[in-house]
């Protein structure tokens, strides 16, 4: 994890391990277009396996959407309870969700596997941003913004939430959150377009 802040505000940026099983989950099934936001799909890409048999008989593919874009709704939200609950083989806690539990039972060592995987290539990458020196982007636009506004930030605190996505972009999740590419700080223009709005609105 990468933190940086000042008097009264903070920002972080890191992967989450949780999403990253909701990613490969929601990409394995082809939930296209699934959750709020919607996000595009993953780096490097799922191979997909067809869920309908798996959840006929519990709704199938409507049910499983639904049943996801609620679990991804409440990781977004960071509720504790749901944050702790995966746990296999069984995964109990999924029990009103049976279509997303039977989708868990069925792929949750690949997903764990996959998840591991990109953890390992987030910590290489944060690695490389603190030697090159572009993880220190984020103070620049803070500090851009306090001279431009000829005071202090506000206090805010603001975490970024680093994901393998096959779109080098970030979405906004009030008040406090982006989801973004892992790719996005390779080019500054870039991150600057999505970032910089969200740092002079809380600045």
């Amino acid at each position: 994890m990468h933190q940086t802040g000042g008097p009264g505000w903070r920002i972080t940026s890191d992967t989450s391990g949780q999403m990253l099983i909701a990613l490969y989950l929601k990409d394995v099934a082809g939930l296209t277009g699934a959750g709020t936001p919607a996000l595009c799909g993953a780096r490097p890409e799922v191979r997909r396996a067809d869920p309908r048999q798996l959840t006929s008989h519990v709704g199938g593919t409507r049910a499983l959407r639904t049943e996801w874009e609620q679990w991804w709704s409440l990781l977004l939200a960071e509720d504790r309870q749901i944050m702790s609950a995966l746990e296999p083989p069984s995964f109990p806690a999924f029990a009103d969700s049976p279509a997303l539990q039977k989708l868990l039972q069925a792929h949750f060592g690949a997903a764990i596997t996959w998840a591991r995987e990109r953890i390992s290539d987030y910590n290489l990458l944060a690695q490389e941003r603190e030697a090159s020196g572009r993880d220190k982007l984020i103070d620049r636009l803070v500090q851009d913004r306090e001279m431009e506004l000829g005071r202090g930030a506000r206090s805010f605190e603001l975490k970024l939430i680093e994901l393998p996505l096959c779109e080098a972009r970030a979405w906004y999740v009030e008040p406090d959150r982006v989801l973004l590419s892992q790719t996005l700080l390779d080019d500054e223009q870039d991150f600057r377009s999505y970032i910089q709005p969200i740092i002079e609105l809380l600045v």
